[in-house]
């Protein structure tokens, strides 16, 4: 069942959020995630957040920003399961346009999206992490 965030479900998202980060982003520092922990956590209270859960459980999440996906999260037990396509498949019937950014280097996640036809806009070179990351978009077929 896909769902709004409720203030309850924080503790457990921001726990996916920053496991799946160091998970995903090896070529990236544990202590740049730790860094942003309260940041993305009061930014999660802005957005619009939808969660996955099944038998009380929360599987993954995916947030937006008017048509942008701030974060799209699934807990590594969940991978490969559906998840993410169920997540992404509920904002696309929502929106007619979809924009996200990606690093480069997290290969499972650019895959994901072409997969879900996303196609890679431009990219650039994120400041703060110096690493390369590609703009993604997907437009709802006429």
């Amino acid at each position: 069942m896909i769902r709004k965030l409720q203030q309850a479900d924080l503790d457990r998202v921001m726990e996916i959020w920053l496991n799946s980060n160091k998970d995903a982003h090896s070529f990236i520092s544990e202590e740049y995630w730790q860094s942003h922990y309260n940041e993305v956590r009061q930014q999660l209270l802005q957005a619009e957040v939808f969660v996955d859960e099944q038998n009380a459980e929360i599987r993954g999440f995916i947030g937006l920003v008017d048509n942008y996906i701030a974060g799209f999260f699934v807990d590594k037990d969940y991978r490969s399961f559906g998840v993410g396509h169920y997540l992404i498949k509920y904002v696309k019937q929502r929106h007619n346009e979809l924009i996200l950014n990606v690093y480069q280097k997290n290969f499972r996640a650019v895959n994901f999206y072409k997969r879900e036809n996303f196609t890679v806009v431009s990219e650039q070179k994120d400041a703060e992490t110096d690493e390369i990351e590609f703009l993604m978009s997907w437009k709802k077929p006429n």
